[in-house]
């Protein structure tokens, strides 16, 4: 399952319930050999089936990075079981790290339980009840039964806390661009200057540089966003509708449009940038009907608020 598809799964609603840390535990006997930063370890389980009433942890190395905290994203390595049977139903040890955002609302309160407080650096077993993962109805995409204990081994490689909005110092646009005006929690309003044609080649502008790490290909980004349409200024699309009010995504492997990859990779997080993208790096001749055609040139302003 892909990292993508793995975060929707797990981001999941359940019922809430107590956590459970105790020295003599249910985990004591399960063990983890192997494995390195392309194969996943292999995880034995001890007793067969494993089965918890509340959401359990044993930190089988404690790391010595930060403590992770209740709004920040985690960024993990991870192997899923299944503590019926010890079925392995996923890993992503040899593919994209995983990020959790264990401040949104819908992420599997085990999750939440078996990250917070734990240290950057750590490798962590969470064992899952049904009432922290995924309910009475258990979730068949993955061969999880209604009474289905869940074991996660996941090693803790990072945390970040991602910004609310663009942060840092101020650029001057250059002259001809559209202006733009920011207001929290809505779509940006953007200003086409009159009287002016499109360019015919992609124009990046920093309107904000942050002083955050520079965001690398292969990266998860979470941005704010508005997108608009060049010849009238009109709004086609903005992460301020969103419910989340953000929208994150793999950037610099085509999973965007090519003006996102080729602009965002090397800029830094905190920084909003205004970009003016001709159909050839964005919809193309096709467009995205039936709010863009395949001759119109958009424009973006982007605010990258996290990078992982």
């Amino acid at each position: 399952m892909a990292a993508a598809a793995l975060t929707a799964v797990l981001a999941l609603s359940a019922c809430g319930g107590g956590s459970s840390d105790t020295k003599k535990s249910v985990l004591d006997d399960v063990s983890v050999t192997g494995g390195s930063a392309t194969t996943a370890p292999t995880v034995t389980v001890k007793p067969k089936p494993l089965s918890v009433k509340e959401t359990t942890t044993r930190v089988l190395k404690q790391g010595n990075g930060p403590v992770v905290q209740n709004d920040e994203i985690v960024s993990v390595k991870y192997v899923l079981l299944n503590g019926k049977d010890a079925s392995v139903l996923d890993t992503n040890f040899g593919k994209q790290n995983l990020g959790l955002s264990l401040g949104t609302a819908d992420l599997l309160p085990g999750l939440k339980k078996g990250l917070a407080n734990q240290k950057v650096g750590s490798r962590v077993l969470v064992a899952v009840p049904p009432k922290d993962a995924f309910g009475a109805q258990g979730n068949t995409d993955i061969k999880v039964g209604a009474t289905d204990t869940v074991l996660f081994l996941m090693d803790v490689l990072s945390v970040t806390k991602p910004l609310p909005s663009a942060q840092g110092k101020a650029v001057a646009p250059a002259k001809g661009l559209p202006t733009v005006k920011v207001t929290p929690g809505k779509p940006a309003a953007i200003t086409i200057p009159k009287g002016t044609k499109p360019p015919t080649k992609t124009v990046g502008q920093n309107l904000i540089e942050g002083s955050g790490a520079k965001v690398q290909a292969g990266q998860t980004i979470r941005v704010s966003y508005t997108g608009a349409l060049y010849k009238d200024g009109k709004v086609f699309d903005s992460s301020a509708s969103s419910p989340q009010g953000y929208f994150e995504t793999v950037i610099g492997k085509q999973q965007v449009i090519k003006a996102w990859d080729n602009q965002l990779v090397g800029k830094t997080v905190g920084s909003r940038v205004l970009m003016v993208v001709p159909p050839a790096d964005g919809y193309g001749a096709a467009g995205s009907p039936p709010k863009i055609s395949g001759t119109d040139t958009l424009v973006f302003v982007v605010d990258i608020l996290a990078a992982y």
